[in-house]
């Protein structure tokens, strides 16, 4: 896209959102042209020029935006001043006038922030499952969006590539966290109609299973052992839900289990005010139904423990997170996500399709065959492996 194309682009989004002032350029030069105070009359608005000091290219259009933006929040809060725009005196500012500077890009900030939180409550998909919403934003946006304000104070950097850089870098490579870093700040982006990087993804660390750790899932017979070692039946129970089933920690307190009942097709039903939404999971080995005592809980589910699932009192999170107290509690050597992911890795073995699998987990099938590429690769290379000596034994 040329300036030209990218200025028009710009400007356009600038009306949408009802914001009057505008990005040029004149010459060689990048201004803004808008209403703007009278020198001699502040109370008078009249069109006018203000030079960013920017040369007319296509990689200051970003920064010329943030000070637009920081403009046109100084004239909502009526603290618009023409000398702090003048070129000599934002080279040579006092450490007031930086001060003052530095607390107009966090009031920027947090703007831009809080209208992002604002958009992503107001989705139409997310508003139809609030309570996974909030779950949602308290645990999977919020501290990262938290960790970019700290960096964007203690740097001082604008909302811009560099920012969502430095804190993406904040978090140890191949970890988890940057891992949902990467995507909060994706999200962010958008939102902001900043480009990322092609290499963002790469940076972002990896989905999923470390290499060490999917060494190291719990064999079918170490979960039915460790299963028999809970003292307490009621979180026993909760351990053979997550082992048959593949549930997320606290989707055992929002499920449909009638299905349970002797007589019943032993499908349960994961309800639809948890994380993804409504969808069902067959059990994974069949036989664990019983083995692990499941059956009464079709008809009686005040059988789990007693947990909270009060969504006006509580969120999902804090609900997944008693889960995982216990299971520290108990001393358990694995966590409730290697259930999980060993569910997965069985529905793979017996050859169940990645798109049904996927489905039963409640995500996607590109996060499915990310997180479990290795097995799925396996599979698939077994498969031709036996389809190959098939024809040649023929």
């Amino acid at each position: 896209m040329d300036l030209s194309s990218a200025l028009t682009t710009i400007n356009a989004d600038l009306a949408a959102h009802g914001i009057r002032l505008r990005i040029e350029q004149r010459g060689e030069r990048l201004n803004l042209r808008g209403p703007l105070p009278c020198r001699k009359d502040s109370a008078t608005l009249r069109v006018q020029r203000l030079s960013l000091g920017l040369s007319a290219a296509e990689e200051n259009l970003q920064e010329a935006e943030r000070l637009l933006q920081m403009v046109d929040l100084q004239l909502r809060r009526s603290q618009f001043r023409w000398d702090q725009w003048q070129s000599p005196a934002r080279q040579s500012a006092t450490p007031e006038a930086r001060s003052d500077q530095n607390s107009l890009n966090s009031q920027s900030l947090n703007s831009q922030l809080n209208n992002f939180k604002d958009a992503f409550f107001r989705d139409p998909i997310r508003r139809r499952a609030a309570a996974g919403s909030r779950s949602t934003w308290t645990a999977a946006y919020r501290p990262y969006l938290r960790r970019l304000q700290m960096l964007a104070e203690s740097r001082p950097l604008p909302l811009g590539v560099e920012l969502l850089k430095a804190t993406l870098e904040s978090y140890e490579e191949g970890s988890r966290s940057r891992q949902q870093c990467a995507t909060a700040l994706a999200a962010l982006a958008r939102h902001c109609a900043i480009t990322l990087p092609q290499n963002w993804r790469a940076e972002a660390g990896g989905y999923g299973l470390h290499r060490a750790r999917f060494r190291s899932l719990p064999t079918d017979g170490e979960i039915l052992e460790t299963c028999l070692r809970i003292p307490n039946p009621r979180w026993r129970l909760v351990f053979g839900l997550m082992a048959t089933y593949g549930l997320r920690n606290h989707e055992v307190f929002f499920c449909d289990l009638s299905a349970l009942a002797p007589g019943g097709d032993r499908v349960i039903r994961v309800l639809p005010t948890s994380k993804t939404g409504e969808h069902q999971a067959w059990p994974f080995h069949p036989e664990w139904v019983e083995r692990l005592g499941l059956e009464p809980l079709g008809s009686d589910d005040s059988l789990l423990p007693a947990v909270c699932t009060d969504l006006r009192r509580t969120t999902l999170q804090q609900v997944g997170r008693r889960v995982a107290e216990q299971f520290r509690r108990y001393e358990l050597p694995f966590t409730p996500y290697d259930l999980r992911h060993a569910w997965a890795v069985r529905t793979i073995h017996i050859g169940l399709p990645d798109t049904v699998a996927a489905r039963m987990m409640g995500h996607s099938v590109a996060i499915h065959t990310r997180t479990y590429h290795h097995w799925i690769t396996r599979r698939d290379q077994q498969q031709a492996v036996d389809a190959a000596l098939a024809r040649h034994r023929a």
